[in-house]
């Protein structure tokens, strides 16, 4: 009986099983020499090579609006080279703990970006060359060089965070000496005078943080755009933010930065006139002693007539901005109309 049950199982033959066997294990050994000589790939893959982003070796910057992430985003500026980006800040102080992937850059501009990656995109409509830098991706930290109408594109991780800014006067290449937007010793922001966008992506519950920050004084006229978003943009697309639209800075010669017997940029009033008052320092440091209504000039003005929309000064926190989800950025240099 235990024959007749092994008979009329599922189970085959002796004979057919032992042939079964030998076309397993020459199916498993062409298999095996195919892969090894790249012949045939795998069901899953694709047979190609994926490129994935450089990983940043270096620390990820400072961002501009600090992100010590709580719920009331509330970030605040100091006047040094050295931001960092916060929800409830105090200015320039920390860098996000995530680690930053490095852009890869296209090497023509795109609208899309992959699935999980950021698409920046930054126009110069200003008269002059700039050369456009963005920290922690392949245009940094030299800058790509934009003549008047030209733009880049470049994509980024979705917790990137990091500045961007222009260069100005610069000696045939940017390897070299700029009138404006020089790095810093250790290249995390530019030398003042120097206008800087910043940004801090997914900072707290799904949501962007950024700005344009002119605490550092201003070499350049910038707006930023938001798109890929629910988030309504509090700038229109010409650079008009609650009917104020951008213009040049109309700097007073005391803060004038020149090169060349050139005019290059706007001094901020701590580099301008120095003292604690300005430099919001001893008696006047903080937020509640930080007050640019009780300086003998309000300088802080030079800057908001210009840009509505920027910090003006290191506690200015009504100038960052929030938005919802995987968010595109477009940075432009220039003024309405230009």
């Amino acid at each position: 009986m235990a024959r007749g049950r092994r008979r009329h199982s599922a189970s085959p033959p002796r004979h057919r099983r032992r042939w079964w066997y030998v076309g397993a294990a020459a199916v498993a050994t062409a298999a095996t020499v195919l892969i090894a000589y790249s012949v045939w790939t795998p069901s899953g893959t694709d047979g190609t090579r994926t490129t994935t982003a450089h990983q940043d070796t270096a620390a990820r910057p400072a961002v501009s609006t600090s992100a010590s992430l709580s719920p009331s985003p509330s970030p605040s500026h100091s006047a040094s080279a050295s931001p960092s980006p916060k929800a409830t800040v105090s200015k320039k102080s920390t860098s996000p703990s995530k680690p930053t992937a490095k852009a890869v850059e296209p090497t023509t501009p795109t609208s899309t970006a992959p699935t999980g990656k950021r698409l920046i995109t930054v126009v110069n409509r200003t008269p002059k060359t700039v050369w456009a830098v963005v920290t922690n991706t392949a245009v940094y930290p030299k800058g790509r060089r934009l003549a008047p109408g030209q733009s880049l594109s470049v994509t980024v991780a979705n917790n990137w965070g990091g500045r961007i800014w222009g260069r100005t006067g610069c000696t045939s290449t940017a390897a070299g000496h700029c009138a404006t937007g020089d790095c810093t010793s250790v290249c995390e922001g530019a030398n003042p005078p120097t206008t800087l966008g910043e940004f801090t992506f997914d900072a707290y519950a799904g949501m962007d943080f950024y700005d344009v920050s002119m605490v550092d004084g201003s070499n350049l006229p910038m707006w930023i755009n938001i798109s890929h978003t629910t988030t309504t943009d509090p700038v229109s697309s010409s650079g008009c933010y609650k009917g104020v639209c951008t213009s040049d800075v109309d700097c007073p010669t005391a803060m004038r930065a020149t090169s060349g017997g050139q005019v290059v940029g706007c001094k901020p009033p701590c580099a301008a006139f120095g003292g604690d008052t300005y430099c919001c320092r001893g008696a006047w440091a903080g937020r509640e002693n930080c007050v640019p209504s009780k300086w003998p000039v309000d300088y802080t003005q030079v800057f908001k007539r210009a840009a509505p929309y920027a910090y003006s000064y290191a506690f200015d926190d009504g100038a960052t901005m929030p938005c919802k989800g995987a968010c595109y950025y477009k940075v432009t240099f220039g003024t309405t109309g230009s």
